[in-house]
């Protein structure tokens, strides 16, 4: 750009009245975005928050001990038929999400002239909580009609093959009722009821596809090993729920093999009396005999079904080296050992067994979903309530800000530590108890906002004009008045993160799920060695989550802040 069109950094009012340094007028969010992105600490949290955000959609296809292929040998030694143990292990809220984060992107980049930005976010977060309703109602009504004290009845209609469709279309049109009165009522908009019903389609398949969640089981690589089958597995070929005895409490980049030979110095070290473990000098002045191999295949035996081959054909071939005199000593037959190829745990396991770095990506749904879930809650409740108090005014005001004062003064950490003592450790009772009680934040600040804007000359006009009272509070005054929630929301999720992570450091949070919290309780191990990899990993995932949220919280706040917004000017 040349010096005469160049635009001045900065300008004066006199400058500003005669169009010199005059910028096109942007909308209220873009121009707060683009103040939030100005920052590189808010730009950081922000990608952190996408990664987690992405491992938190697409963990089941990422990590997995079901392999992705699977053939059957058959006695010739040929193929069989193909099948994807992964994808018929996935529940139906795997696919709904993995259908929903794949979607989501699509929808954002079609070149749609009549949909805004804007309009595409409302659309994929409305998707979103319509398919969410339909995960969790086909969730509760499974369970019930699979319970083992269901009645006989309930027995008789969930045996039939056609139950899992007619329940899925129930309940999914059940579940699109209130966004398609919301389509029809506040946009009045055809095209709407258009994509709530592709919704329900969409839901109706997955449901009656994915009506019951089946059985884990991970026989696969001893199947392998006996030369059963043939699998091709995903990047990371461990489920969080994998339990592997032989490889509990293992640092970071073990493998089965590192076990096995762990197991075999034991025994050596025992044999030549010695107390502490050998250094790689005295292993290279100790040497191979017959009884190694002997011991050597009887700790084989509890890492066989941990490979994808045989351990008695790795045995053999050691065996054929050492008496080539290829291996010599202790030392030559470690390096064979934990030099052949195996399933690595690149973030080492727990007290259990389980592969960490699994646990930390399924992890990641958790934090996600307790916090966006939780405080979404919170929102809704607390917009209601807080605009209901600032419209009114008057005993209105007083008698609910009595109600907002009592849940202020109860402590929601002991109530969820009482209420996991009572009721099913589950995520969606976690859920619910966070945003029924953390509401009150939201309530204040629209109720300051609502007391300003009440007396505006629009909101005298929609009264003059008989609106409904909702049309006035939520379609006129709310998108006024909502930005110190939006704001607060962003340190209201940072919050339920800690409060999940503490209650499952605990022992207390929802169970069969792995979780941050639950990984950084095992650190200190069963014997109170410190296990510094289960410390490190899933503490520094907790930090860098709530940090980043604090971080884009922060950056909001300066972003939508009047003051500053004048100073930039």
């Amino acid at each position: 750009m040349s010096s005469a069109t160049k635009q001045p950094e900065s300008v004066t009012g006199v400058q500003l009245a005669q169009g010199i340094g005059h910028q096109p007028a942007k909308g209220f969010w873009t121009e707060a975005f683009g103040q939030v992105i100005r920052r590189p600490a808010a730009v950081l949290g922000l990608i952190w928050i996408a990664i987690v955000a992405f491992f938190a959609i697409f963990s089941p296809v990422i990590a997995s001990g079901h392999p992705i292929l699977m053939w059957a040998i058959n006695e010739d030694g040929s193929r069989g038929a193909m099948t994807s143990p992964m994808v018929r292990m996935l529940t139906l809220a795997d696919v709904v999400l993995i259908v929903w984060g794949l979607w989501a992107p699509v929808l954002i980049f079609l070149p749609i002239k009549k949909l805004n930005l804007g309009e595409k976010l409302r659309l994929i977060v409305a998707g979103g909580i319509q398919m969410a309703i339909v995960v969790v109602f086909v969730g509760i009504v499974s369970s019930i009609f699979g319970a083992r004290d269901a009645s006989d009845w309930m027995r008789r209609w969930e045996q039939w093959g056609g139950f899992p469709w007619v329940a899925s279309a129930v309940i999914a049109l059940m579940g699109s009722v209130p966004f398609v009165l919301i389509s029809i009522g506040v946009y009045k908009s055809t095209w709407r009821v258009v994509y709530v019903g592709a919704i329900v389609l969409v839901m109706v398949v997955l449901g009656g596809w994915k009506w019951s969640p089946n059985t884990s089981t991970f026989f696969y690589r001893a199947q392998q090993s006996a030369n059963e089958i043939e699998a091709a597995y995903t990047v990371v070929p461990f489920s969080p729920n994998q339990s592997e005895t032989a490889m509990y409490n293992r640092a970071p980049g073990s493998t089965p093999l590192d076990s096995m030979w762990d197991k075999l110095a034991d025994k050596e070290r025992i044999n030549a009396g010695q107390r502490a473990t050998f250094n790689d000098e005295q292993l290279a002045e100790i040497p191979v005999t017959e009884r190694t191999f002997v011991e050597l295949g009887q700790i084989a035996r509890s890492v066989d079904d941990l490979v994808s081959y045989p351990i008695s054909d790795l045995i053999q071939g050691l065996e054929t080296s050492w008496r080539d005199g290829q291996i010599v000593s202790l030392l030559d037959l470690k390096n064979e050992i934990i030099n052949e190829s195996a399933p690595v745990h690149v973030l080492g396991t727990d007290t259990l067994g389980q592969d960490v770095f699994s646990q930390m990506l399924h992890a990641c749904r958790l934090s996600i979903s307790i916090g966006f879930v939780s405080t979404g809650i919170a929102v809704a409740i607390g917009v209601t309530i807080g605009a209901l108090m600032g419209y009114f005014g008057g005993w209105v005001d007083m008698l609910l800000y009595r109600v907002v004062e009592i849940f202020m003064a109860i402590p929601v950490l002991f109530l969820l530590i009482v209420a996991a003592s009572v009721l099913p450790r589950n995520i969606y009772f976690m859920m619910a108890i966070i945003g029924c009680f953390t509401w009150t934040g939201a309530a204040r600040f629209v109720r300051a906002e609502f007391m300003k804007l009440r007396e505006t000359d629009y909101v005298q006009a929609a009264k003059a004009v008989g609106l409904p009272l909702w049309s006035i509070l939520f379609k006129h005054m709310l998108p006024n008045g909502v930005t110190p929630v939006l704001v607060d929301s962003s340190f209201a999720i940072a919050a339920a993160i800690l409060i999940e992570a503490i209650l499952s450091f605990l022992g207390l949070g929802p169970s069969g799920q792995a979780s941050w919290g639950k990984l950084l309780s095992n650190a200190s191990g069963e014997t109170s060695d410190f296990i510094w990899w289960l410390a490190i990993f899933p503490g520094a995932a907790i930090f860098l989550t709530t940090m980043a949220y604090n971080l884009i919280g922060e950056a909001l706040r300066d972003a939508i802040d009047p003051k500053l917004k004048k100073a930039r000017v």
